[in-house]
């Protein structure tokens, strides 16, 4: 199984609580999360984009980096681990998105990939003057599924000539082009969009479900291979009258934030405590935009993110528990058919990943291949002592 760490560009990462740890984020303590991730063998590195916070006591994700310039830099500095920003697709054309992606494909010689968002919070955007109307909510995905089919032909040919509703490309071209294959990454749970991922993404991102219930996610899973179904039955009835069909692989990755501690019941102790704290201004705050798309439904994420069960952490699975139950826990969310990975936030990164790095990852059998490789490195020096 593959892992991943899903790094704090806001502000508080994400615990909306005056009890948990409280920090501005900067790129020196992002550097120092992804370099320690790349020490334990983590897999990739993702970061959101967020452009108006929630506000409340704690002034939650009012303090945000900005993620393209943010990866350029934690490119420069790291050598193996993949690296994963997003793409506010409402601000950034996709030529523009497409030369970026490029630029730090060749930062990192290779190790760069993209998340797609469509923008769900109407006051991010607003605020520039680049909200496109609430009827947006119900044609995003139309509109993503555009900025993806440019994004490919420059990445793949170079040139896009495309003419399509939402933009139109007159001879446009791209050079360099990336040296690898550039992974695009989609975390939509409605149905339109696990059809865009199914039809245009590499990787479906969906949140974990509640509190220790690892595999709680695994309708989701079976959701996009639904998809996945549909997408390959239509492009064989368009191959049948003449037209390609291309099957593609999308696999799942779940996140979750971790809370281990030695025993279960420090770690629950913390979690309380967290819960505690909660900040109910900000909760309230994301509850009102979750409500704000009356168009679509809204997509699923957005809807458990605003639900006021667990909203002291967004409402995202959470594992609790001793490093050795933690560890178990992981190892049976990598039993869930289909799913690849998973993408992990902590409540202090710091520490936490420390923590999953030397007590946890050791501990589990879906990351076996991790330890044998340290233990094969360390090898030739236990020799030479």
């Amino acid at each position: 199984m593959n892992v991943g760490v899903f790094i704090p560009i806001g502000n508080n990462g994400w615990l909306l609580s005056e009890n948990a740890p409280q920090y501005k984020p900067s790129f020196e303590l992002n550097k120092e999360v992804v370099l320690k991730a790349e020490g334990y063998g983590l897999d990739f590195a993702l970061s959101m984009i967020k452009l108006r916070g929630f506000g409340g006591k704690t002034e939650f994700w009012d303090h945000n980096l900005e993620s393209f310039t943010l990866m350029a830099g934690l490119a420069a500095v790291t050598s193996r681990i993949k690296l994963f920003a997003t793409a506010a697709t409402l601000c950034m054309p996709p030529a523009i998105t497409a030369r970026m992606a490029a630029t730090i494909d060749s930062i990192s010689n290779g190790r760069f990939g993209l998340n797609l968002v469509t923008g769900w919070q109407r006051p991010e955007y607003a605020q520039m003057g680049l909200w496109p109307g609430d009827e947006y909510f119900s044609r995003r995905y139309e509109y993503l599924s555009e900025y993806a089919q440019v994004l490919r032909d420059l990445w793949e040919t170079g040139v896009c000539d495309r003419k399509g509703e939402f933009f139109q490309m007159d001879d446009c071209r791209l050079s360099p082009r990336p040296q690898a294959e550039m992974k695009i990454i989609c975390a939509g749970q409605s149905n339109a969009g696990m059809e865009f991922t199914a039809r245009y993404a590499d990787y479906n991102f969906c949140f974990g479900k509640g509190v220790n219930t690892p595999t709680a996610f695994a309708p989701t899973v079976e959701r996009l291979e639904a998809a996945k179904v549909a997408m390959g039955t239509a492009a064989a009835g368009a191959a049948a009258t003449g037209k390609a069909a291309t099957g593609r692989a999308v696999s799942s990755y779940v996140l979750f934030m971790v809370i281990a501690d030695e025993t279960d019941e420090a770690a629950r102790a913390t979690w309380e405590h967290y819960k505690a704290g909660a900040d109910q201004e900000a909760i309230a705050w994301l509850g009102i935009q979750g409500a704000a798309d009356t168009k679509s439904g809204s997509d699923t994420n957005v809807r458990q993110m605003a639900d006021p069960t667990s909203a002291v952490n967004i409402n995202m699975g959470t594992l609790v528990g001793s490093y050795a139950e933690v560890a178990r826990m992981l190892d049976e969310v990598a039993t869930v058919p289909g799913t690849e990975g998973v993408l992990l936030v902590f409540d202090d990164f710091l520490a936490g990943l420390d923590a999953y790095g030397t007590r946890i990852q050791p501990l589990m059998t879906s990351r076996a291949h991790i330890q044998a490789g340290a233990d094969a490195s360390a090898e030739p020096m236990a020799q030479v002592a």
